[in-house]
């Protein structure tokens, strides 16, 4: 017969490093980001730009057209900083760069 010194699993309560709350799905905080900022902004988000899981719960980048230029090229489009917890809920949100539509990042350092 082959025992163990291990307790048996027990259900305990969450540390302080973990959450009673489920993590929503990748997809679903993307929705939430998007759904949340939308109706705090007034307009709606063009895309995430990044998503990524943080110990508060979800952090992402939402793209939004700030004004609307013709051409399209030239909107000016801003970068917002979402906070989410894990359920998806919206905890804080920070507007970073504001560029045109048409402009790129580059990665040697000129501007």
């Amino acid at each position: 017969m082959i025992t163990s010194d291990r307790e048996p699993n027990k259900a305990r309560p969450p540390s302080q490093h973990e959450s009673a709350e489920e993590r929503v799905s990748a997809p679903e905080a993307m929705r939430s980001a998007i759904a949340q900022l939308s109706e705090l902004l007034g307009r709606a988000p063009e895309s995430v730009s990044s998503l990524k899981p943080t110990e508060r719960g979800w952090e992402a980048d939402v793209e939004v057209v700030e004004l609307e230029r013709i051409p399209a090229t030239t909107s000016v489009m801003a970068s917002y900083r979402v906070e989410l917890d894990p359920a998806g809920q919206l905890l804080a949100y920070e507007r970073g760069r504001r560029y045109t539509r048409s402009q790129i990042d580059r990665t040697d350092g000129r501007r």
